[in-house]
C-alpha cells in the first residue's frame, strides 16, 4: 500500500530533502546538491518563490520507507500578472513505478483544485530561479551542470501518461571557448560597438547594488509579455536570487553591456563556474572534512555555466549579445575554461540561441517543461 503524507515537520523535511541519495545511489551522474543549502532553500530561506505564495511537500511511502516526493504550490504574483489561476510543482522524483508517481500527482492536483486553480505546469525551479528547471528529456550521458536538473529516463514517461503536454523546451549547448572563432568574432565585435556606440564592462562587485538594480532594468523591458512561465523578478526577489549565487561566482564571468550615450545598461551576462565539479565529490555535506575538498576542488573547476541573457529591445540585432558573449568567451579562454554550456535558453529565445550557435555552441541537451488543464 501507498501512503502519501504531507510534510510538516523538521523530521518530514529531512526525509524529503534525503530521499535522492537512496533513488541515484547507483547512478554514476547524479550530483548530490549541498543538504544544509537545500534544507535553507525549502525552508524559505533566500527563496524567491516561497514569496510568491502557498506551497506544501508530500512524500510517498511504503511499508514505513520513502519512495516518491513532491513540491506543490501557487505563484500568486505570476498569477496575478498573467491573469490565470496556475499552480506548479517541482522537485518530483519517484522509484520506477507509475502508480508511485501517479499518487503523488494526484495529491498535489488535489491539492491545487481546493485552492482553485484550474491548471499546472512544472516541474518548476524550487527557487523560482535558473535551477532544477524541467524534466530532462535528451542528454542522459553525463552529468548536469551546475543547477540543472537531472532524473531517470521513465520521469517524462510518467508525465507523458499521466496527460501533462509539453509547455516549453530549455535547450543548453555545449561549447569549446578553444574553438570560437576569435578574429572573426573580435572584427565584428569591434565594428558594432563603434557604430552603436556601446561597451562591455566586467560587474563591479564593490557596487553590486548598482549592478542588480540595472539587472533589473533589462529585465523589465526584456523579457516579452507573450512568455507565459516568466515575469520581470521584483527587486527583492532578485536581490534573493544574487545573494544566493554570490558564493558561486567567478567576477570574470559577468558581464554588463551599457550605452556610451547616457550609461544606462542594455544588455548583461552572468556565467558560473560549474560548482558540480565539486560537489560530486562532497556527497552532501560540507562537515567535517567537505569543507577541505571544497576548498581544494574548487580552484580546479575547468567548466561554466550561463544562465542568463538579456539585451533590451532597443539594442537587439546590434550585435550586444555577441559583443558581450565574445568577451566572456575570451576571459574564459584566458582563465583555463576547457567548457562551458549555454542554458536554459527557451526555445522561443531566438536571438539568445543564434549567439550561442554564433559561437560554436552544440545543442547537447534539452530539459522540458509541461502543462495540464485540471
Amino acid at each position: 500500500m501507498i501512503d502519501i503524507i504531507e510534510v510538516k515537520d523538521k523530521k518530514g523535511l529531512k526525509a524529503f530533502i534525503d530521499l535522492p541519495w537512496e533513488l541515484y545511489k547507483d547512478d554514476p551522474n547524479w550530483v548530490p546538491p549541498l543538504k544544509h543549502s537545500m534544507y535553507k532553500t525549502l525552508k524559505g530561506i533566500n527563496n524567491p518563490l516561497f514569496m510568491c505564495g502557498p506551497h506544501t511537500f508530500f512524500l510517498a511511502y511504503k511499508d514505513n520507507k520513502p519512495i516518491g516526493r513532491i513540491l506543490v504550490g501557487i505563484n500568486e504574483k505570476l498569477n496575478k500578472e498573467k491573469n490565470k489561476k496556475e499552480g506548479y510543482i517541482s522537485l518530483f522524483e519517484s522509484i520506477n513505478d507509475k502508480k508511485v508517481a501517479f499518487s503523488l500527482l494526484d495529491q498535489a492536483i488535489n491539492w491545487l483544485k481546493e485552492r482553485g486553480m484550474n491548471s499546472v505546469t512544472g516541474p518548476v525551479s524550487p527557487t523560482n530561479g535558473d535551477d532544477n528547471r524541467g524534466l530532462l528529456v535528451k542528454g542522459f550521458d553525463g552529468p548536469p551542470v551546475l543547477m540543472n536538473s537531472y532524473n531517470p529516463s521513465y520521469y517524462p514517461e510518467f508525465f507523458d501518461q499521466y496527460g501533462f503536454v509539453k509547455d516549453i523546451d530549455l535547450l543548453a549547448y555545449y561549447f569549446d571557448p578553444n574553438t570560437v572563432p576569435e578574429k572573426k568574432f573580435k572584427r565584428v565585435v569591434e565594428y558594432a560597438m563603434k557604430k552603436f556606440d556601446f561597451r562591455v564592462d566586467k560587474f563591479n562587485f564593490k557596487n553590486l547594488d548598482r549592478e542588480i538594480k540595472d539587472m533589473k532594468k533589462v529585465l523589465d523591458v526584456s523579457m516579452p509579455e507573450s512568455w507565459e512561465h516568466l515575469t520581470p523578478p521584483s527587486l527583492e526577489e532578485l536581490n534573493a536570487e544574487v545573494n544566493a549565487l554570490k558564493s558561486f561566482a567567478d567576477p570574470d564571468l559577468l558581464y554588463m553591456a551599457r550605452s556610451n550615450k547616457d550609461n544606462e545598461p542594455i544588455g548583461f551576462v552572468i556565467a558560473l563556474p560549474d560548482y558540480n565539479q565539486v560537489l560530486k565529490k562532497l556527497n552532501g555535506k560540507l562537515l567535517p572534512f567537505g569543507f577541505l575538498k571544497y576548498l581544494w576542488y574548487k580552484h580546479r573547476i575547468t567548466g561554466m555555466r550561463i544562465f542568463v541573457q538579456f539585451v533590451v529591445p532597443k539594442f537587439r540585432n546590434k550585435a550586444v549579445n555577441g559583443a558581450i558573449f565574445y568577451k566572456l568567451m575570451v576571459e574564459s579562454k584566458r582563465k583555463g575554461y576547457t567548457y562551458g554550456e549555454g542554458s536554459t535558453i527557451g526555445e522561443m529565445n531566438i536571438e539568445s540561441r543564434r549567439s550561442v550557435e554564433g559561437a560554436g555552441g552544440q545543442l547537447y541537451r534539452i530539459y522540458r517543461l509541461y502543462k495540464k488543464d485540471i
